[in-house]
């Protein structure tokens, strides 16, 4: 079941959702903002002969993608590809999962959202974010606060403890944006 307006506000006062307003709360959905640290790809400047293959990613051995830590205000050239967070964060119970959604307005502008965007029960943190310039020409800006997204809340069947996120989970705890954790 997809939680709604009166359901979203309960999670802000009983402090599953911090950072977060009522103003922020709309049918079925809290929108979030962007937080102040990104992390964007390094770029290598390579002018050996080196064979190409020591420059692909393995995404079967969780390689990490090289990048370096940056603060907004930052512009995304096109096609450019970063790492960000949001500010606010959540403290999912056992029966309560998310998903988040990129806002139309900054996806209008070309900003897409790759695929891993959910929340499973039990998670804790502030989500980070895959975000891509999808325009061939131009610029986009982002900026600490911007709208963002916003995050849709399910609430299912409580899940046993031990296969809680909260348990399990690889990024459980984070409070930035976060790479790749092994």
């Amino acid at each position: 079941m997809i939680l709604s307006y009166n359901e979203i506000c309960e999670l802000i006062d009983q402090g599953v959702i911090k950072n977060a307003t009522y103003d922020m709360v709309n049918p079925a959905s809290c929108d979030v903002t962007l937080a102040r640290d990104i992390l964007i790809e390094e770029h290598h400047y390579c002018y050996c002969f080196k064979p190409i293959i020591d420059y692909i990613i393995s995404l079967f051995k969780r390689e990490q993608l090289n990048t370096i830590e940056q603060q907004l205000p930052y512009t995304m050239e096109p096609n450019e590809f970063i790492l960000a967070s949001i500010q606010q964060e959540l403290n999912l119970p056992d029966d309560i999962s998310a998903c988040f959604m990129l806002k139309s307005s900054p996806a209008r502008q070309g900003l897409e959202q790759l695929t891993a965007c959910w929340a499973d029960a039990g998670y804790n943190g502030c989500m980070t974010l895959e975000l891509k310039n999808m325009t061939r020409y131009h610029n986009l800006a982002l900026n600490e606060g911007d709208p963002i997204g916003q995050l849709v809340f399910h609430r299912h069947a409580m899940v046993p403890e031990d296969k809680s996120y909260r348990v399990r989970g690889r990024y459980n705890g984070d409070k930035s944006v976060s790479g790749i954790k092994k």
